[in-house]
């Protein structure tokens, strides 16, 4: 179902989008949101960019002012990060870990990722994933305004791709709560990833160009696998690509911004 009409840009998205994809105790307007649905989608990535200057900038500020070991801070970041978020990504993540390789069939994949209950595959996703961002974390807030920059990258790149898989991607579950906020156009999503770039136009953010490109590229590949598996993209599914993307570009950056400074 393609998104409701309206302007391409309405700052109305703006606090629909944290309270979509955030706990923050924003005002929304909620009969707006509803009728608004995926077109809001452009403003996701304002979203991760609250999330980041509120957790990046708190574990930055431990580290720096505050004289904590680099690992510490990167632990209250990823701490922030689930209050902040009610940790919907890492359910995601979870539940698509389970469905798409327990089980057989789609219907069946499916079902698993409805259930509240996880299995091996979603425990050692989780593990991985968050072992992986914290120790990148880590190595990221020593650089400085670098590694601040990366942080900020990546939570908004992040955004921007759940934007343009949700464009992408058929729903999986016809009636189901995805569904029902209908699918943003694809100039819609090109708004949100183009908005997700724009942290790579900081001074040095050109040297993170190839970790944005390799999250991309990550995402496409991840998207691909969801479409064979389950047919096309739910909220899960959404939800497992931006914390995947945002894990390799955290991955990667340390490097990279390293020898871009």
């Amino acid at each position: 179902m393609p998104a409701r009409p309206g302007p391409l840009f309405d700052l109305r998205d703006i606090p629909a989008a944290l309270g979509l994809l955030t706990r923050l105790p924003v005002k929304v307007n909620t009969a707006f949101a509803l009728t608004r649905g995926a077109a809001a989608a452009w403003a996701w990535p304002l979203a991760g960019a609250a999330v980041a200057v509120l957790a990046g900038g708190t574990g930055w500020a431990a580290h720096h002012w505050g004289g904590l070991a680099p690992g510490l801070a990167a632990g209250i970041v990823l701490l922030l990060q689930v209050l902040l978020t009610g940790a919907m990504h890492e359910d995601g993540l979870a539940d698509c870990a389970d469905g798409i390789w327990g089980g057989w069939t789609r219907a069946r994949r499916l079902e698993i990722m409805k259930d509240s209950r996880i299995g091996a595959y979603g425990v050692l996703a989780l593990v991985l994933v968050t072992g992986l961002r914290w120790q990148a974390l880590a190595l990221a807030l020593p650089l400085g305004a670098a590694g601040w920059g990366a942080v900020l990258a990546a939570a908004m790149l992040s955004r921007g791709i759940m934007a343009g898989a949700m464009a992408l991607l058929p729903h999986a579950r016809p009636g189901g709560l995805a569904a029902s906020a209908g699918r943003p156009s694809r100039v819609t999503a090109a708004a949100a990833l183009a908005l997700g770039l724009l942290p790579l136009l900081q001074p040095g953010g050109n040297a993170l160009a190839l970790a944005a490109l390799a999250a991309i590229a990550l995402a496409a590949g991840l998207a691909r696998l969801a479409r064979k598996r389950l047919g096309g993209q739910t909220g899960d599914v959404l939800g497992a690509l931006q914390l995947c993307s945002e894990t390799l570009f955290l991955v990667l950056a340390p490097g990279l911004a390293g020898a871009g400074g």
